[in-house]
């Protein structure tokens, strides 16, 4: 458990800090970041690419936290019976953490 949690909370960091948002507004040519709020989230893209793309930014920040947290629950049977929820809920924070502060981003 010593390995496995620091281990299970760095993925799920790095999961949640792909900035989707970003990546794809950079393949459509526009830098969300500089245009409209000035936020890379699903609002931002659905405001300045529209509703297609603002509903494909949402679903995959929706996958980022879900695969994050399902494999959490994966690695749930190495953690002591006792601890076994605190393996998704490490990943669910973290997932969280890297979703508002992707190191791709320069934590911003």
């Amino acid at each position: 458990m010593l390995i496995l949690a620091p281990a299970l909370a760095l993925g799920a960091y790095l999961i949640g800090s792909i900035p989707s948002g970003y990546l794809v507004g950079r393949i459509k040519g526009v830098d969300l970041r500089k245009v409209g709020s000035g936020n890379i989230g699903a609002t931002s893209a659905l405001l300045v690419l529209g509703k297609i793309w603002g509903y494909f930014f949402f679903a995959a920040d929706f996958l980022k936290g879900w695969l994050a947290v399902g494999i959490g629950f994966a690695a749930a049977g190495h953690f002591p019976p006792d601890h076994a929820i605190l393996a998704g809920i490490i990943a669910a924070v973290f997932a969280m953490v890297g979703h508002i502060f992707p190191v791709w981003l320069g934590f911003k």
